[in-house]
C-alpha cells in the first residue's frame, strides 16, 4: 500500500497512518445497513415509513419549506417528495399553505400531530440502541462513544 506525505501544517490522515479506507468501509458498510434496518423497523408501530419521517423531520425544522428545496435536500425528486407529502397530508401530519406573495409556492408545515409522531419515532429509537447500548461491555461502549465524532464527520462531509 502506497502512503502520503501530509501536507506541511496538516494533520496526516487516516489513509497515510496505514488505515485502509476501504477495508473499514467494508466492515463498516454491513453494519450501518443493519442497523438501519432495525431503526426503521421501530416506524412500522406508528405506521410511517422511513421517506416520510425524514421528510416530516425536515419539514418540522424548517416551517414553510417548499417542495423543490425539500426535494433538493433530501436528494429526490419532487414528483416522489410530492406523493408523500400528500400521504402525510391526508393522515394529518403536514399541512400545505400558499404563499402570500406567491400563489404558486406553496410552503409545508408539521402539524401538532406531526410533531407527536416525530417524538415518538425518535423515543423508539432511542430506546431500542439504549437497550442494545446497555447490554455492551463498558470497552465496546467507550469505542462507540469515541467513533462519534468520526461517524458526525462523515455524515456532514455528505451533506455538503
Amino acid at each position: 500500500m502506497m502512503t502520503r506525505s501530509a501536507a506541511p501544517g496538516r494533520e496526516a490522515s487516516g489513509a497515510a497512518a496505514g488505515l485502509d479506507p476501504v477495508a473499514i468501509a467494508n466492515r463498516l458498510r454491513p453494519v450501518v445497513v443493519h442497523l438501519n434496518r432495525h431503526l426503521r423497523r421501530e416506524l412500522h408501530a406508528l405506521g410511517v415509513g422511513g421517506s416520510q419521517v425524514s421528510l416530516l423531520a425536515s419539514i418540522h425544522d424548517k416551517p414553510g419549506i417548499g417542495v423543490g428545496e425539500l426535494a433538493a435536500n433530501e436528494g429526490t425528486s419532487a414528483p416522489s417528495v410530492c406523493n408523500h407529502i400528500d400521504r402525510l397530508e391526508a393522515s394529518g401530519l403536514v399541512t400545505r399553505t400558499r404563499a402570500d406573495d406567491d400563489k404558486r409556492r406553496v410552503g409545508l408545515t408539521c402539524t401538532a400531530d406531526g410533531a407527536r409522531v416525530l417524538r415518538a419515532v425518535r423515543s423508539r429509537r432511542t430506546a431500542w440502541l439504549a437497550a442494545r447500548l446497555r447490554d455492551l461491555p463498558e470497552d465496546q461502549l467507550r469505542a462507540i462513544d469515541a467513533a462519534m465524532a468520526g461517524l458526525s464527520a462523515l455524515v456532514e462531509r455528505s451533506a455538503g
